[in-house]
């Protein structure tokens, strides 16, 4: 790598080829990268929990979070109405957006599927 080093208005400036200068680009972004890995290793290794890309994707297509997130969990209506304390057919009305439920009734779903409320509330 060479580069030149110039004085403009009394600061030293550094002067390389762009090549140059594009390799070191991409090992800070390599450097990033890497560093971002450790970071989400660090917390799946305690206990964050990593979303396949299809439910991500499914969710922020405009499919019902909860929905999702029951599916995900492997639960039936019946099961996750049975946890938060309400009929199936409630439960069938949020999912489908014609129900909002209070927010005690969030949190409660919330529990029963090991997120927080914010995973599972609706975004409008």
């Amino acid at each position: 790598m060479g580069a030149q080093i110039v004085d403009i208005g009394g600061q030293k400036m550094a002067m390389l080829p762009i090549a140059d200068y594009e390799r070191l680009l991409d090992l800070v972004e390599d450097k990033d990268d890497a560093l971002a890995a450790e970071e989400a290793a660090k917390r799946r290794g305690e206990g964050e929990e990593y979303l396949p890309v299809e439910m991500v994707d499914r969710i922020l297509d405009g499919e019902n979070a909860l929905r999702v997130w029951r599916k995900h969990r492997g639960m039936t209506l019946d099961e996750l109405a049975g946890k938060a304390g309400i009929r199936k057919s409630f439960l069938s009305t949020i999912e489908t957006g014609k129900g909002r439920g209070a927010p005690a009734l969030w949190r409660k779903l919330a529990e029963a599927l090991n997120v927080s409320a914010d995973d599972i509330l609706p975004h409008t």
